[in-house]
């Protein structure tokens, strides 16, 4: 059986096949910002922590990828295909609201890493992604150009404005630099558990997460100076149990994923120590290991039971809140 696993975080692999294709049928409406309406930084926040453990712009040509980069999928709508910034918003929030094969354009990239899979995001959000990518230059592999230009692609240039970087002097705020220890260690998580996915299969990557999830999580703990960590109000992981204040965030974090609102990091400030806290939602391929018995295969269902004897993580279905991260470290300017 055919494994379709790309996580969550991913936006798109693929929008819709053609110009004229059934986006008409759908019911949501999709607002097109126009541009100076929408705040690129906060837009470039949102394309960075919903799509780039997937579609990372850093992951090598041949090995390690999971998914085309970004940059790829913009200069096949735009550069091949001539979307306008209208019909590029368009089919992006058109694919995402119901992914599938029939509209992918991007076939490759379907045939080698499958369809992405449906998932829910905040109003707003797959809209400001994509305008943004339309308006603005977003990041783009070092491979690419070349490898762009040999599919017969001549004079590859990437469209849009130049984003400003982050001013030099301009200090990080405390949710800021939870933020970046929190991706960063999901990025090298992801990496490692999608590519067992890939190659050995789901029960591979249960004996992947029982035995690296932690020394990984705890290496990057050393790597930023800071205690990291993973927790839950329904864990797998004995260690991995949220204690009484970690269970009140994860419920208010809950009641945010029910109202459908975007993800605001929660920072406890103490003394000489930060504490933050962000939500982890499932989707799709979370649900191999931990949706329903309709969902985990009798195999996979086996491998947990014997793994995790007190397993309480299952029952999951896509867009809930499966933990949080709980990171604390040391006060510090950055």
């Amino acid at each position: 059986m055919r494994i379709v696993f790309l996580l969550v975080i991913a936006v798109m692999v693929t929008a819709c096949k053609g110009k004229k294709s059934d986006n008409t049928t759908s019911e949501k409406e999709i607002v097109i910002l126009k541009e100076n309406s929408y705040d690129a930084r906060e837009s470039k926040e949102l394309l960075v922590k919903n799509c780039y453990l997937c579609h990372s712009p850093i992951a090598p040509e041949v090995t390690g990828r999971i998914a085309p980069p970004m940059a790829a999928i913009k200069a096949r709508y735009i550069n091949m295909e001539g979307y306008s910034r209208d019909e590029f918003i368009q089919a992006v929030g058109h694919f995402v609201e119901n992914p599938t094969a029939e509209k992918a354009l991007m076939y490759g990239a379907v045939k080698k890493f499958g369809v992405m899979p449906k998932q829910i995001f905040p109003k707003g959000t797959i809209e400001k992604i994509a305008a943004f990518m339309y308006d603005y230059q977003i990041d783009e592999p070092e491979w690419f150009k070349s490898h762009w230009e040999g599919h017969g692609n001549s004079n590859y240039s990437q469209m849009g404005y130049q984003l400003k970087d982050q001013k030099k002097d301009e200090v990080k705020t405390y949710a800021d630099i939870g933020l970046e220890y929190a991706l960063e260690t999901k990025k090298v998580l992801g990496k490692n558990l999608m590519g067992t996915i890939q190659k050995e299969g789901t029960e591979a990557a249960l004996a992947f997460c029982n035995i690296q999830a932690m020394p990984l999580t705890d290496s990057m703990s050393v790597k930023f100076d800071a205690n990291i960590k993973r927790v839950s109000d329904k864990n797998r992981n004995p260690n991995n149990k949220a204690n009484e204040e970690e269970l009140k965030y994860i419920a208010a974090f809950k009641a945010n994923a029910l109202a459908k609102k975007e993800p605001k990091p929660i920072v406890i400030e103490e003394a000489n120590s930060v504490h933050f806290y962000f939500p982890i939602p499932t989707n799709t391929m979370c649900l191999q290991c931990h949706g329903t018995k309709d969902d985990i295969r009798p195999e996979v269902q086996d491998r947990i039971s014997k793994l995790y004897p007190n397993d309480l993580a299952t029952g999951y279905k896509e867009n809930e809140i499966r933990g949080i991260w709980s990171i604390t470290f040391n006060k510090k300017m950055n």
